[in-house]
């Protein structure tokens, strides 16, 4: 599930797709939180989760993205980028994404398949290569 070894760590397709894009950040030193890292890694970790975000947005198209980093239950850093689509349930768009039944998370339907998802994580992959050639100049 891995797209690409970044700056910071590692981006990888999220293991749920039921908003087609999703993808994670895993940083390469395992710490609690964003503030535990020294100042230039932050820097690189919050410029490769936008990066990620560029490339969803143009391979995905949504109407927006929403970056993520919580850690309440696992406690360890790392950065939930999803895409948000027009198509989304009225009642749903307002809200965060965890908002989201439980049953929508474990869903077999909506996990990460290559079958399924190949051509997406590929099209990602070529997008992310691409922004971070142009950001890491």
């Amino acid at each position: 599930m891995v797209l690409a070894k970044m700056k910071s760590g590692f981006a990888v397709m999220g293991d749920t797709q039921f908003l087609p894009g999703y993808c994670v950040l895993l940083p390469y030193e395992e710490v609690n939180t964003l503030n535990d890292l020294p100042y230039k890694q932050r820097s690189d970790y919050l410029l490769d989760m936008s990066l990620i975000g560029d490339a969803i947005q143009e391979v995905c198209q949504p109407r927006r993205i929403n970056y993520s980093i919580y850690g309440n239950t696992d406690a360890f850093l790392h950065a939930h980028i999803f895409p948000r689509y027009d198509w989304e349930p009225e009642e749903r768009k307002p809200y965060p994404v965890w908002q989201y039944t439980p049953d929508m998370w474990r869903d077999s339907q909506y996990q990460y398949r290559d079958e399924t998802h190949l051509e997406l994580k590929e099209k990602l992959i070529k997008q992310l290569e691409m922004v971070m050639s142009k950001a890491y100049e």
